[in-house]
């Protein structure tokens, strides 16, 4: 599994899971701190041309560094919700492709608090390469859990009491009109088509996000960390807004 950018690799070695780093000629602080930390970690350290790591990361952007890491830990939907401190706050993703929108969703739901990922085993960007870079880190630290069946899982989350809300863009509710304070599943669909008509159906609340300009919609990225700080602004005590 490989993982490249500096913001990336320092949070996969902080994170325990890196088995070797190569790096270019390029010597700066951000670039000895990976050196540090691999140090630290017991972590070999290679010294390599930088056609070496472009072939590595795919000609994507690596910042001089790449690093080989072993998969996160394989979580389970039920893993998830035992280990919320909380009322859980979840994330699932239903057919999402992209590397960057999913490392930026990952990075997102790291920032907000949120319990955990789940995402489809088959159609779905890795959570290494650009999507980890994308993550700026954050995904060595979210909990994800991979599924077969998207429907199921949501099935299995209603079971257990947490209410599913679904991203739609013609949506006539409000996305600050849901009570996020109780357990929740905030469901994402691709751009372009959103959500299966099976995932959709089986959600508690479809919502929409206003849009006061000229374009659409916000790319998927975006509307999950603008709905995930919905929901924490709520449980901080904020409530729910005036007139809902």
């Amino acid at each position: 599994m490989i993982v490249f950018g500096i913001n990336a690799v320092i949070e996969a070695l902080r994170g325990g899971r890196v088995t070797r780093v190569r790096l270019a000629d390029r010597d700066d602080g951000r670039v000895a701190e990976v050196i540090r930390l691999a140090e630290q970690a017991g972590v070999r350290v290679e010294r390599v041309p930088a056609e070496v790591l472009a072939h590595a990361s795919g000609g994507q952007a690596h910042q001089g560094v790449v690093a080989e890491m072993r998969a996160g830990e394989d979580y389970s939907v039920a893993d998830l919700l035992a280990g919320a401190a909380g009322p859980p706050l979840l994330v699932v993703l239903d057919g999402i492709e992209d590397p960057h929108n999913v490392g930026a969703i990952v990075r997102s739901v790291d920032a907000a608090g949120a319990d955990g990922l789940i995402r489809q085993t088959r159609h779905a960007a890795p959570l290494a390469g650009g999507a980890a870079k994308a993550s700026a880190g954050a995904a060595a630290w979210v909990k994800v859990a991979h599924v077969v069946n998207i429907a199921r899982a949501l099935d299995e989350l209603k079971q257990a009491g947490v209410w599913t809300v679904g991203l739609a863009g013609e949506a006539t509710t409000r996305y600050d009109q849901v009570d996020y304070r109780q357990p929740t599943a905030l469901v994402l669909g691709a751009e372009g088509t959103g959500l299966r008509r099976l995932v959709r159906e089986r959600c508690d609340w479809l919502v929409s996000i206003p849009m006061r300009g000229h374009v659409e919609s916000l790319n998927v990225s975006v509307a999950a960390g603008v709905v995930l700080f919905e929901a924490v602004r709520q449980r901080l005590g904020g409530g729910l807004r005036p007139g809902t």
